[in-house]
């Protein structure tokens, strides 16, 4: 009697898949591609609507073989390659070279777990042209672009480079931000800061002198000219102030309490996942796909890569669920968040990446997959929380009978929500950071017995790091 074959892209994932069909389906591997462009030549007719020349790889030929031999008993094949472009070409190649006699179906699933793979099973679909023919173009555009572009870096910078679609506009955003850099004209400025004499102390900035604003670096252009509306504090007007300010005492002149609100991110999709995991965990790009994979193929997570920011209904329920039992029903969102990308053409097909389960906190395979898994868990469980509730206090101290303005931020934490569990990272350089404000009154004297004036410069805008240019 013969057996499904299910045909699948990795080992790893025919290894996880055969495991809840069990013994009465084949599993097997297509290990990737089996078809590519020749490595030689431009293998696209430019004359013949850019048809690519497809041909078989040296491994294609050995899976195709092997595989040939298992579709002889096979009552039906089940092409099971990842939902996406590239998992569509392949497909379509298995199709093209197995030339199978029996039914032939597309599987599809979003996560590896035996509730998915049956429904895959139960509810195939046929081969999605549009996603091959995307597949192939990209491959193209690889070929029209690379073919033209890296001989330029052989000659110019090293051999064995390549240009192409990614790699173009890449280095183009580089090479524009560093001439940006280069033509920027820094410019200097003074900051002058009081130390209150308070429990606890505090640093309060000079931001208003007779009436107008002091100029901070983002006050100048890249020719370093400040705007006509702003004081450019120099280093004499800096000691000058320090003088007439050492030993006086400053006046409260307002408080104000702003209670605000924080809420949490969407679930992570590929490219957010990526900039975050190089924020906290200081993972390249590459690497974080590489044990996102592998978090994948292991039944782990949902499909890591992805456009979407949303949570199936099923989901959303186990996410609430553990919310309401770990942390109580005030850290859980009033209803459901429902997230949209804000990605132009974004492919939505599959879900946000996710954990397939919530009861499982920790994998306990290896250290970075531990790391990228609790920083996906924390993330999905957050994004169902309740807003965090803060309040922010602004002072403004003036100096008596001078006309300088002081101002001071703190925040008071008065709710945590969505933070007991996750706060996102960063990208920007926080050069002042809010702390804690002592209780303070209206026109209550403060004491300044230690006040600077430190020399800053204006800057250009910072180098792409892998996050910030994924970011872009």
């Amino acid at each position: 009697m013969g057996k499904p074959l299910v045909i699948v892209e990795s080992p790893a994932k025919a290894k996880t898949i055969s495991q809840f069909l069990g013994s009465e389906y084949i599993v097997r591997a297509s290990v990737g591609h089996i078809a590519d462009l020749p490595s030689k030549g431009m293998a696209v007719d430019v004359d013949n609507h850019f048809k690519a020349a497809y041909e078989l790889t040296e491994r294609g030929k050995q899976i195709v073989k092997d595989l040939k031999a298992d579709l002889k008993n096979a009552t039906v094949v089940y092409l099971a390659t990842d939902e996406d472009r590239e998992g569509e070409a392949i497909s379509a190649h298995l199709e093209e070279y197995l030339k199978p006699k029996v039914e032939c179906h597309r599987m599809v699933f979003h996560e590896i777990t035996r509730s998915a793979i049956e429904h895959a099973v139960a509810h195939p679909r046929k081969i999605d042209r549009h996603l091959v023919d995307a597949a192939e173009t990209r491959r193209v555009l690889d070929r029209l672009y690379g073919y033209e572009l890296s001989p330029v870096l052989w000659r110019r910078v090293n051999r064995g480079l390549s240009a192409g679609r990614v790699q173009s506009p890449a280095l183009r955003l580089i090479v524009e931000r560093e001439r940006e850099r280069i033509a920027f004209n820094s410019a200097s400025y003074f900051d002058i800061d009081a130390l209150a004499d308070t429990a606890p102390q505090f640093t309060a900035r000079l931001i208003a002198l007779n009436s107008l604003r002091i100029a901070t670096g983002k006050d100048f252009d890249s020719n370093g000219v400040a705007k006509s509306d702003v004081v450019v504090v120099n280093e004499k007007q800096g000691q000058e102030l320090l003088a007439g300010l050492t030993g006086k005492s400053l006046t409260v002149t307002s408080v104000e309490d702003k209670p605000y609100r924080s809420s949490p991110k969407a679930p992570f999709m590929t490219s957010t996942l990526q900039q975050e995991a190089g924020r906290k965990l200081r993972l390249s790009g590459r690497q974080v796909m590489s044990i996102a994979q592998s978090l994948y193929e292991n039944g782990f997570i949902t499909y890591m890569r992805t456009d979407s920011v949303t949570l199936s209904a099923d989901a959303m329920g186990e996410v609430r669920d553990t919310i309401r039992s770990t942390y109580g029903n005030e850290a859980l969102s009033p209803s459901p968040r429902i997230f949209t990308s804000k990605i132009k053409n974004a492919q939505e097909a599959h879900e946000a990446i996710r954990p397939t389960t919530m009861s499982q906190q920790s994998v306990s395979v290896d250290y970075d997959q531990d790391r990228l898994y609790d920083l996906i868990w924390k993330r999905t469980l957050a994004s169902q929380m309740s807003d965090a509730k803060l309040e922010r206090t602004n002072v403004k101290i003036e100096a008596n009978n001078h006309g300088e303005i002081f101002t001071a931020s703190g925040e008071v934490l008065l709710f945590e929500g969505f933070l007991k569990v996750y706060l996102e990272g960063n990208d920007e350089d926080e050069d002042e950071q809010e702390g804690m404000l002592p209780l303070m009154k209206v026109n209550e004297k403060l004491d300044c017995n230690y006040i600077t004036a430190t020399e800053r410069y204006s800057r250009a805008a910072a180098r792409y790091t892998e996050a910030s240019w994924l970011k872009n």
